[in-house]
């Protein structure tokens, strides 16, 4: 197999990070990649996981990285606002771009990244997780099996970064969802430290409904902070429902409780996940692909996935498996739900047509903190110190 250069943008603030994670797995798909360098603003974070990963080449300017090195993929592991900025560099360097989640705070942002790329023919691949953990494949199986018989309904709770959790429950119920109405409001908090380890006293909170074809209706809720994160999503149908990590069919006047297994061997002394599988007559199972590169946790599946979506994509020049349109639609439910709500709750017509206002309440907060527009001012953000927390959180409570 032809193998790809790599690049990181971002190389994580602690050993364990999502970043670190990923270098792990690359590491490991050695017949696809290799990790050539890691660019950083602080050189000793970028030289310390060089050094961990056995990466020869270090960088603290991104730009010169990308002359430098001419990668075939750029990895975006930057903060989140520095997302318009870091792959429009990338596909003006003729480099591929897999970015890291979400596509951006606003689907203007997006369009920017979109059009950057199209306009540079590189391929965009967006590293959503959640549809690819092995139980969420194995649950569109069940449903794409008929086992649950005609989708009715969902329900979602999530409490940030709920494109996440709109992305499991789109994937699985396999369809375009159609309108939103949504809900929304701010709680007060005994006082307590944010995320971004600011004081905080209120939260943001939101509900709503997401309506998909033939009347399957997703009902979502994100509470306020304050409370144990709960996350759940479920899928219901004629026969039977999903719910957690068990499928429940409806059998001669019974619940019949028919929970995910999870399959593992042993390898070098390590267990390693084959497949996860439920019991049925005939049984449903996922096998994991990644088997054969010692790759076993749920996550670690996850990325080996998007990062051969993204060797897929180049290789073959085929469309990546999620990609930045799947990618967009996920966080436009956010702001559509949001949006509804600001509006007096009412019924948001998919896909949305123009700019809303949380959107240019985004934007502006961007402008502030950073003095140039998240759009237009590409090269004003390349001197830019991201906040690893996003206008997001800031405006909309949202990670």
């Amino acid at each position: 197999m032809t193998k790809l250069r790599i690049a990181a943008i971002g190389a994580g603030s602690m050993p364990r990070s999502r970043s670190r994670a990923y270098f792990g797995v690359i590491t490991k798909l050695t017949d696809m990649y290799e990790l050539c360098a890691v660019c950083d603003h602080d050189a000793a974070r970028a030289k310390a996981a060089a050094q961990a990963y056995g990466v020869a080449a270090t960088y603290t300017d991104v730009e010169e990285m990308l002359r430098g090195e001419q990668p075939d993929v750029a990895l975006r592991l930057t903060p989140t606002d520095s997302c318009v900025c870091m792959c429009t560099k990338a596909a003006e360097h003729g480099c591929h771009v897999l970015t890291e989640i979400p596509i951006a705070p606003t689907l203007p942002m997006a369009d920017a990244i979109i059009d950057a790329c199209e306009r540079n023919g590189v391929k965009l691949e967006v590293a959503e997780n959640v549809w690819l953990w092995p139980q969420e494949r194995l649950k569109r199986q069940i449903v794409e099996a008929g086992l649950l018989g005609t989708l009715t309904h969902a329900r979602l709770v999530y409490p940030c970064g709920s494109y996440h959790g709109f992305n499991g429950i789109r994937m699985i119920i396999g369809a375009e969802p159609e309108r939103v109405l949504g809900y929304a409001g701010e709680a007060a908090l005994l006082p307590t430290t944010s995320y971004g380890g600011e004081p905080m006293t209120e939260a943001f909170w939101e509900t709503g409904v997401v309506e998909f074809p033939d009347g399957v209706a997703c009902l979502y809720e994100m509470p306020p902070k304050g409370r144990e994160p709960r996350r759940l999503w479920e899928i219901e149908g004629t026969h039977g429902y999903l719910a957690g990590d068990e499928l429940v069919l409806y059998e001669e006047g019974r619940e019949v409780r028919y929970p995910i297994e999870w399959v593992e061997r042993e390898q070098d002394g390590e267990p390693l996940l084959e497949c996860v599988r439920i019991n049925t007559d005939p049984p449903v199972a996922w096998h994991n692909p990644y088997a054969r590169y010692g790759i076993s946790a749920m996550d670690d599946v996850a990325k080996a996935a998007i990062l051969e979506s993204m060797y897929r994509a180049v290789i073959d020049d085929a469309e990546p498996a999620y990609g930045a349109r799947n990618a967009r639609r996920d966080q436009e439910l956010c702001i559509a739900v949001r949006e509804s709500a600001r509006q007096g709750s009412v019924w948001m017509t998919l896909p949305i047509e123009s700019p809303t206002a949380l959107e240019q309440r985004l934007h502006d907060e961007f402008q502030r903190r950073y003095g140039c527009h998240p759009v237009n001012d590409i090269d004003a953000q390349m001197a830019v110190a991201f906040d690893r927390i996003s206008v997001m959180w800031t405006v909309a409570g949202w990670l």
